[in-house]
């Protein structure tokens, strides 16, 4: 059973969404805390996918804001620092591969609680333009007239 905590506004907004996938993400005791009582934001967050050494990669999630634990002291975590994220060697690779070639990017859609352990959704995706971003509002308006008109009909209203 999930329990979503955060979404991310701009995700389906900026960019074309071609796959998800979930991810777990290494936190310390104050974030999940902070976490329970309802503060992330993810809307300018992204992922970066790093090279440790020859072979290994890993990946991270990059300006994703946790505030501070309130009941927290000084050894409270820093809002905006690098996570990393828990994904397998192989979707890390695969991941490298699609953001390196074909000039996509990785954005976190979601947080959400999956038998009691956070996990984060990555919407791998390509930029709309404002083309696109006008197109999606049109259609947006358009269902948004149709689903009122239904309602009224429905009803006998007009």
């Amino acid at each position: 059973m999930e329990k979503l905590i955060a979404t991310n506004p701009n995700a389906y907004r900026n960019y074309h969404i071609s796959e998800t996938l979930e991810a777990g993400i290494a936190l310390t005791g104050t974030e999940i805390k902070s976490i329970r009582d309802g503060s992330p934001n993810l809307k300018d967050s992204y992922v970066a996918i790093k090279q440790k050494t020859a072979a290994s990669l890993e990946a991270y999630l990059m300006h994703a804001h946790i505030a501070p634990y309130k009941h927290g002291n000084i050894w409270n975590h820093e809002p905006t620092r690098e996570r990393k994220l828990l994904i397998h060697k192989q979707e890390i690779i695969k991941l490298f591969g699609l953001i390196t070639q074909k000039g996509m990017t990785i954005v976190p859609t979601k947080f959400y609680f999956n038998a009691g352990r956070v996990k984060v959704e990555l919407g791998i995706a390509k930029g709309k333009n404002a083309g696109d971003k006008r197109a999606d509002m049109k259609k947006k308006s358009a269902q948004k007239e149709m689903d009122q008109a239904m309602k009224s009909r429905k009803t006998g209203r007009k």
